[in-house]
């Protein structure tokens, strides 16, 4: 199996869980919170290292860190939304920081709302590019 679609199964499982997560949150439960935060986590990291593995059986190489990986994504036409997946990395980032109650319910709703969709709607393109 080919390092990229080793990459790839781990990100669309991890988006799996993440919506497990998301059917299951509550506000008021810290554990279903802080769970939910660490799947983003996690499926955000993926997301960004799958692209770059794909990228990479491209040829194209020195593209190292999130924001560079998201920026060829958005040239290439996997990524829609740049503001989204920047504000993605921004909430990603502060959660691996600081930690406030508000903050992570702010970031658990963005989750439910947008975040989880953008990465169905990135896997899916990958699928399409990659491996059909």
């Amino acid at each position: 199996m080919s390092k990229h679609r080793t990459k790839f199964d781990n990100f669309t499982y991890a988006i799996k869980q993440l919506k497990n997560g998301v059917s299951m949150f509550s506000a008021e439960n810290d554990l279903l919170r802080d769970g939910l935060i660490q799947r983003f986590e996690f499926t955000f990291e993926l997301a960004w290292k799958t692209l770059k593995v794909c990228f990479e059986d491209e040829g194209l190489l020195g593209i190292n860190s999130p924001k560079s990986v998201l920026r060829e994504a958005f040239s290439t036409g996997l990524l829609d939304d740049d503001k989204l997946w920047l504000e993605m990395l921004n909430d990603r980032n502060s959660t691996s920081h600081i930690y406030s109650e508000s903050l992570a319910i702010e970031i658990c709703n963005k989750i439910i709302e947008k975040y989880a969709d953008a990465f169905e709607s990135l896997a899916s393109k990958i699928r399409i590019r990659y491996f059909e």
